[in-house]
């Protein structure tokens, strides 16, 4: 009896995890064959936020590779804000400018598409929570 509902329990959570969120696939974009001014665009440092500004995370989008995508930097206290941020290892670049953020085993936890000048946020639900706006962050003017 024990046996069986053991082996009941275990058969739901694996099922469960499987149940992960499906995104749509993507065309993934080359970024290195990009224009100087592109990369620029997209190789710099982002900021998601929630609607009150109370939680935030940085994240900086770097150009060398890493188990399934490019490398990224997180600022400090970045799972502290979203959670899911701390299984975050790696992004891509789909056409229209779709970013995705991948954790090591290369799937797909949250994605910012760009259906007009803003970014929406889609993923599972408890991953996703609060993730109201994606930012770009200006560029520090050079000194001269």
């Amino acid at each position: 009896m024990r046996r069986g509902i053991l082996l009941i329990a275990l058969t739901a959570a694996l099922t469960a995890r499987a149940a992960a969120f499906v995104f749509e696939p993507g065309k993934p974009i080359d970024v290195q064959a990009l224009d100087a001014e592109q990369q620029a665009d997209i190789y710099r440092t982002w900021e998601i936020g929630d609607k009150s500004g109370k939680r935030r995370c940085r994240f900086t989008l770097l150009k060398d590779f890493t188990i399934g995508g490019y490398q990224l930097e997180k600022a400090p206290g970045c799972e502290k804000a979203f959670p899911v941020m701390d299984d975050i290892s790696a992004w891509r670049l789909l056409e229209g400018w779709t970013v995705d953020l991948v954790d090591p085993l290369r799937k797909i936890r949250v994605r910012f598409e760009t259906p007009d000048n803003g970014y929406v946020t889609f993923g599972d639900p408890k991953d996703i929570a609060g993730m109201d706006e994606l930012l770009r962050i200006k560029a520090k003017p050079d000194k001269k």
